[in-house]
């Protein structure tokens, strides 16, 4: 009865003491998270779900306890974790957090890691900071694996297995040929596809671009494709007209098709006449375009320009004067011819200047040196006719003479 007595003492003692204080488990020296010396800072972590995480849980950062979980509580619809790190441990503001597992049947713990893969980590996790659902995740629990199988080995699809076996067994027979064919074909198809591959990389890639360059003028195709119904109604509205005018084409055509089908003799005809011209033409070569300059500064040749110096023209005159010829033309005598000759001929050098500016001074100009003439030229002084020799340099200017001798030159 002492024993009984002094049990339900202690009983009562430890209730009225739980009652009458703020009391909870968690603040029990349990084992579990590290204990934080010196300066600390807490971090709130998101989970869709933290499964059986429980507060006084480890937080590792690669595999090495750094702190504890100080707070798990639920927001909403998402699940809200409070760890409390030292002030020493270091972590980029972007790193990850993910419920882990100590072994298969072992207990939870939070593991904080830098970011993987192409993201590098960025700035510093600073105290009252929050990691959002995008960076937190949580490994697979054996109870989802053990209640996935359950599902699968009771109603699910292993039953089935021997109905999906008989099924197949009874396709598959007697189509032994057409399924080795099918067979054959995706072989062979699966293995132009693998010698192809590069091409048809080559060909993504391309589309890629493709793509690019299209988002890149999205707004000028939105812009065309937001005119494109007004130009539809226009040429709506134009159709009369270019119905109209492919009828008069065709009608056009089938005109021309007469006219060619009439005049084809014809055509063939004038063809055949042409030929002896153009070949006369190809035949004449150089000898054409030669004649074409010779054209602008008929009698003299393309050099006559070269005989004008300044505002001078090197010009010499022969006089070849047939007195009886002369005095025929003059007095109109028939004179007999006595000998060889009747009268002497004179033979006078004149020369000019190709300027009104500077007119023959009296006793004249020393005649200028000029190559042989191989030709002459001629014109009427006095009602005598006289030549002069057509130089390499021609000097002789019919226009010059009349202005230098009005009266004189015909």
């Amino acid at each position: 009865m002492r024993r009984r007595t002094a049990f339900v003492a202690g009983v009562v003692a430890m209730a009225t003491l739980l009652s009458g204080c703020d009391f909870s488990v968690y603040s029990l020296p349990l084992p579990g998270g590290a204990k934080i010396k010196g300066p600390s800072y807490t971090v709130t972590v998101e989970f869709t779900d933290v499964l059986d995480l429980v507060p006084k849980s480890t937080v590792k950062v690669d595999d090495v306890t750094v702190g504890t979980v100080e707070k798990v509580w639920l927001d909403g619809f998402v699940a809200k974790v409070r760890v409390k790190l030292p002030k020493s441990l270091e972590l980029p503001d972007n790193a990850r957090a993910t419920i882990r597992q100590t072994s298969l049947l072992g207990e939870k713990f939070v593991s904080l890691a830098p970011p993987g893969g192409t993201e590098k980590p960025r700035g510093k996790l600073e105290n009252g900071e929050l990691i959002p659902l995008s960076r937190t995740t949580s490994n697979v629990e054996v109870e989802e694996v053990l209640s996935a199988l359950s599902l699968l080995l009771n109603g699910g699809g292993v039953a089935q297995l021997q109905i999906i076996t008989q099924e197949l067994n009874k396709a598959l027979t007697g189509n032994e040929p057409a399924i080795r064919s099918v067979l054959t074909q995706l072989n062979t198809f699966v293995g132009t596809l693998d010698t192809n591959r590069q091409k048809i990389v080559t060909a993504i890639t391309a589309v890629d671009a493709l793509a690019k360059k299209l988002n890149a003028q999205k707004a000028t195709l939105a812009t065309a494709i937001d005119s494109l119904p007004k130009s539809i109604k226009t040429l709506d509205q134009q159709r009369a007209a270019l119905v109209k005018t492919l009828q008069a084409l065709a009608t056009l055509g089938n005109t021309a098709t007469r006219v060619i089908t009439a005049s084809q003799k014809d055509l063939v005809a004038n063809l055949k006449s042409l030929y002896p011209v153009l070949t006369k033409l190809a035949e004449a070569g150089e000898n054409l375009p030669k004649s074409l300059e010779l054209l602008l500064t008929y009698p003299f040749p393309d050099a006559a320009a070269d005989a004008v110096q300044g505002d001078f023209t090197n010009l010499v005159i022969t006089l070849d004067v047939d007195t009886q010829k002369a005095l025929k033309g003059l007095l109109g005598l028939n004179l007999p011819t006595v000998g060889p000759t009747a009268l002497p001929t004179a033979n006078l050098s004149l020369p000019f200047r190709n300027s009104p500016k500077f007119p023959p001074k009296s006793g004249g100009l020393p005649p200028l040196p000029l190559p042989t003439g191989t030709a002459t030229s001629c014109i009427t002084l006095l009602g005598l006719p006289v030549c002069t020799p057509t130089l390499n340099r021609p000097a002789f200017d019919p226009d010059l003479a009349k202005a230098l001798m009005p009266g004189m030159v015909k």
